[in-house]
């Protein structure tokens, strides 16, 4: 009963500060993640420090696939990351193996006092940061505790001994790991072990071993349904884990003397205490150098691994029959994969915003023409493109309520809350094109008017300038651009004088026109009312982005920001 409260415990703290760890260092993982090059050595750095941070070789990879999947990676950028992730997660083992046992008590006391009195969001995910560490430590107290009744039972030392055995502890190991998903745990188990003298370092080495080759189950399952880029990187942390396991096996003992000799001794101790004392720091050491080794080994050949997962996943072919009727893909941005780390999955929707922004502001000037002088058959496409548009802004709420049910901190609920009025307003502005532009330009058929040249030219200028505008705000809120922020209050201001000149010209011209006029009138006062209602909604998002400016400290390139 104590060990499995003990391992419950243990697996719970390492999911309380892995979460933690996740939520305060989700604006860096997106800084760091955000420069990569095609540079492998900062790969492997970025793969390792990103893992270090948040604790697990397996979300780095889940991270790895969604910015594959959202196209914001390559397969050869994202193979050094993975080769570098192995060796962050050995962090885990190292902290596991320093025996501050003693200290949990404190660090769990600790913990929940910033977790529950700190009144800035950040410190309290510090606190249960703190707290999931000494609990990690408490559960591995207790299981210690547990096992040493267990030197005296015969059944439990047989199994053990056939745990000597390479083969089967790999076995074990590989399996437990699945199931738990987490090779840090495992490794940080098998210490434990070790700590009570029932392994030696050889064995507790193939268990690191099989560890390792099960975290690839998290990946894989995160991959599937996925695009072929993203499968293959799951792939690829397969090969690596696996082939690096291969290599090593038949090296574990050249490795156990390589540890031994470099790891502390207890020559005052002997028999079982000494093995208690000297092989749970000589297996991290060993976890440690076996993933740096395998790294170093693999580095040289990133294009010839990239070139063996693609040859091992082909692209799939066109299915037969394929045609243009097949509905436009939408929402490429939005992968489930970051969904895990709120602040990455909410760049997404950043991107995605800008990829509709974009969708709609190019609507809106083929939108002109086609009302001015187009046809019927034509107007209907865009009502096509519309429903497009509708579409997108669906799947991007939807995602928005997927993140908004993770913890998150206050800002990026903030950011949240943002990015909603964005994409409602960017929705907004398809149904005015898709529906009153629609309704208009088949009124004007319909009546059979025709927009004098003047007229058309004017309301060209005044659409030009509200798709500057569309572009400008963009740009302004999703990046943080204070640039694009001033031009577009000058923007705005030419729009008022042009929008108030339309009117007066119009007033004029029917004061001085012949009664058959009036329809002209009534139609082009009908489309300056829309591409004011479009303006209306681009000012929302001005608003929102002027917010911003409030809570950050603008860049002058406007692509990094600081919060204040």
């Amino acid at each position: 009963m104590t060990l499995l409260g003990g391992l419950a415990l243990f697996l719970y703290g390492m999911e309380m500060m892995s979460k933690a760890l996740e939520l305060v260092a989700g604006d860096h993982m997106k800084s760091v993640l955000g420069k990569l090059t095609t540079n492998r050595f900062i790969g492997v750095l970025t793969g390792a420090l990103v893992t270090a941070v948040i604790q697990s070789s397996s979300i780095t990879t889940l991270l790895v696939v969604g910015f594959i999947s959202a196209g914001l990676m390559s397969l050869a950028q994202a193979i050094p990351i993975i080769f570098g992730a192995n060796v962050g997660t050995t962090i885990t083992a190292q902290i596991v193996a320093f025996k501050v046992t003693d200290a949990a008590h404190l660090m769990i006391a600790c913990g929940l006092l910033l977790g529950q009195l700190g009144k800035r969001e950040h410190v309290k995910q510090y606190g249960w940061m703190l707290m999931g560490l000494g609990l990690v430590f408490f559960g591995m107290s207790l299981m210690s505790d547990a096992m040493k009744p267990l030197r005296s039972f015969q059944p439990f030392l047989d199994f053990m001994i056939r745990m000597e055995s390479p083969w089967m502890g790999l076995l074990v190991s590989l399996l437990f790991t699945s199931l738990i998903q987490s090779s840090s745990a495992t490794t940080g188990i098998v210490i434990v072990m070790a700590s009570q003298g029932f392994i030696t370092l050889p064995a507790g080495i193939a268990l690191a071993f099989g560890a390792n080759v099960g975290t690839c189950v998290t990946a894989l399952l995160a991959a599937i349904g996925k695009p072929r880029e993203a499968v293959r990187a799951a792939l690829a942390h397969v090969l690596f884990n696996t082939l690096g396991v291969l290599i090593w096996y038949p090296a574990i003992d050249w490795l156990a003397l390589v540890v031994t000799n470099l790891s502390p001794t207890a020559e005052h101790l002997t028999g079982m205490a000494r093995l208690a004392e000297e092989t749970p720091r000589q297996i991290a050491n060993a976890h440690t150098i076996f993933n740096v080794l395998n790294t170093v080994l693999f580095l040289p050949f990133v294009q010839p691994f990239t070139a063996l997962v693609s040859r091992l996943l082909p692209d799939r072919k066109d299915p037969v029959g394929m045609d243009a009727a097949m509905p436009v893909r939408t929402a490429i941005h939005l992968s489930e994969a970051l969904l895990i780390t709120p602040a990455l999955a909410l760049d997404a929707v950043r991107r995605e915003l800008k990829s509709m922004g974009m969708r709609v502001a190019l609507m809106l000037h083929d939108t002109m023409p086609l009302m001015l002088h187009g046809d019927n058959e034509s107007l209907r496409e865009l009502d096509r493109r519309k429903a497009v548009i509708d579409l997108q802004h669906r799947q991007i709420i939807h995602y928005l309520g997927q993140i908004n049910q993770t913890p998150m901190l206050q800002e990026d609920s903030q950011d949240l809350l943002g990015l909603v009025r964005v994409a409602n307003a960017l929705e907004n502005v398809g149904d005015v094109i898709g529906t009153y532009f629609v309704n208009l330009g088949e009124q004007r058929i319909r009546k059979q008017i025709t927009i004098p040249p003047e007229s058309a030219q004017r309301i060209r200028a005044t659409q030009g300038e509200i798709i500057k505008s569309i572009h400008l705000v963009l740009e302004a809120y999703l990046k943080h651009d204070q640039d694009a922020l001033n031009k577009l209050t000058d923007i705005w201001q030419a729009l008022e004088r042009l929008f108030a000149d339309d009117s007066d010209q119009l007033l004029q011209r029917l004061s001085e026109s012949k009664s058959e006029q009036l329809d002209i009138y009534h139609l082009e006062m009908d489309i300056l009312d829309r591409l004011g209602r479009i303006q209306s909604l681009v000012g929302t998002i001005f608003n929102q982005a002027k917010a911003i400016q409030q809570n950050y400290r603008f860049s002058a390139g406007g692509v990094l920001f600081i919060r204040s």
